[in-house]
């Protein structure tokens, strides 16, 4: 394909990175080859909901250059920015207690009854599920039938952490997009310029996010994630030198709140990686993490 015009003011640009994604779609917008349904890969944080929304605004934008769709400024753009487009449905799993995620088969059947009706006012609805490696067997079930035959005019989205955690039948209905961790040079590049991080500050973070430009973000705006890492580190210090039995007492402590331990664990991986690395003599100091 043709290397796609200079972006200029068009909203696409709020997206750190993942430029060949973008690529991708704009050519199918501006030659019309739009699929029924996309699949977004990634890590969390990585990007996957606000490329789902940039193309819903591309979607629906009155922008006449097509390139430049969207154009991020008109009212639509900035209805689905917001999540209150009348066409456009945000769909996220529900949050239990214990920060378990599950999309059930009622948010299902209410999206497709509202999928079903006509639009109120853009060219396409939209339904944009996020999480969707989170839906209960029944709810993704549920999904197949209209992945298989959408109503006129739908396009879906769906994010998830990888295509092999949905159903066989649900990927090969997706067009799939794989977004990659960024280097930890762009991302400190992206919090120096467009969020005016102090450049110390923006290297500490690019490295700790591990090319997850959501969790820098999140990272500089909320202290408590920084915080939340620092306790995992501080556990991972206490059981090194702790005998057998304490260490299965920490496990057993671990254990009960499942929810956690996904953060937990990659952070003390994080640390080992590190510790390999220099353990190696190939370690430099732009290659550590931690």
């Amino acid at each position: 394909m043709k290397n796609s015009p200079v972006l200029a003011n068009s909203a696409w640009n709020s997206l750190v990175g993942h430029t060949w994604a973008v690529d991708l779609l704009r050519g199918a917008l501006v030659h019309d080859r739009v699929g029924h349904a996309y699949l977004f890969t990634g890590p969390e944080h990585i990007g996957k909901t606000t490329l789902a929304r940039l193309l819903a605004q591309a979607l629906n934008c009155p922008e006449s250059d097509a390139w430049q769709r969207p154009c991020g400024e008109c009212r639509s753009c900035r209805l689905i920015a917001a999540d209150r487009h009348p066409d456009v449905r945000l769909v996220e799993p529900e949050v239990s207690g214990r920060g378990k995620r599950t999309l059930k088969i009622e948010n299902i059947r209410e999206l497709q009854h509202d999928l079903n009706l006509a639009p109120y006012e853009a060219r396409h609805k939209v339904a944009i599920l996020t999480h969707f490696d989170s839906a209960t067997p029944g709810a993704a079930n549920a999904f197949l039938k209209t992945l298989e035959e959408p109503p006129k005019n739908v396009v879906i989205l769906l994010t998830a952490s990888e295509a092999d955690a949905l159903l066989p039948t649900i990927t090969s209905r997706c067009r799939v997009l794989g977004l990659r961790p960024l280097p930890a040079r762009f991302i400190a590049g992206a919090l120096q310029e467009r969020w005016q991080v102090p450049a110390q500050t923006a290297e500490r973070l690019a490295h700790l996010a591990d090319g997850r430009i959501g969790w820098a973000v999140g990272a500089m705006k909320e202290p408590a994630i920084l915080e939340e890492r620092g306790e995992h580190l501080e556990a991972l210090s206490k059981a090194l030198p702790a005998q057998r039995v304490q260490r299965f007492e920490l496990a057993d402590i671990l254990s009960k709140d499942p929810e956690a331990l996904p953060d937990l664990l990659r952070t003390w991986l994080s640390w080992w990686r590190d510790a390999a690395l220099v353990a190696w003599g190939g370690a430099e100091d732009s290659a550590l993490v931690n």
